[in-house]
């Protein structure tokens, strides 16, 4: 079993500094009139952790299919509700360029899919994720 670390350090009125416990830091704030607009929210890191990751595992998958990806972006759009107080739906738009069939890139969306580690704890937090996959050839 892995161990995962993070601290995080308030530095002024909403500025807080989080690190891994290793050698990585990023500033969370709000945006203003209550914060100074340091760094992301918590909510807005949690989103970028969910693009990061899916783009991540997708990279690990293509590479163990053999697939030559030249280009992948993921955008991730979210629903806050007020009602929930979080996220309730994530709409993940990834777009994939490589010089392979539709359905090998398919294939390893799928798997991506399976495999990311923070698209698991936004499914078992029962956000409603629907995933757009477009190429390059299309």
């Amino acid at each position: 079993m892995a161990k995962l670390h993070a601290k995080a350090k308030l530095v002024e009125n909403y500025r807080i500094d989080v690190d891994d416990q290793r050698t990585h830091a990023i500033a969370l704030d709000l945006s203003p009139p209550d914060g100074t607009d340091m760094g992301p929210s918590a909510l807005e890191l949690c989103l970028m952790s969910f693009a990061g990751c899916y783009a991540t595992i997708f990279v690990l998958t293509a590479r163990k299919m053999r697939l030559s990806v030249k280009d992948l972006e993921v955008k991730v759009d979210a629903v806050k509700s007020e009602e929930a107080g979080t996220i309730t739906e994530a709409n993940v738009n990834i777009f994939v360029d490589a010089n392979v069939a539709k359905d090998r890139i398919q294939r390893a969306h799928e798997l991506t899919v399976r495999g990311c580690p923070v698209g698991k704890l936004f499914e078992r937090a029962d956000v409603k994720i629907k995933y757009t996959l477009r190429t390059a050839k299309e």
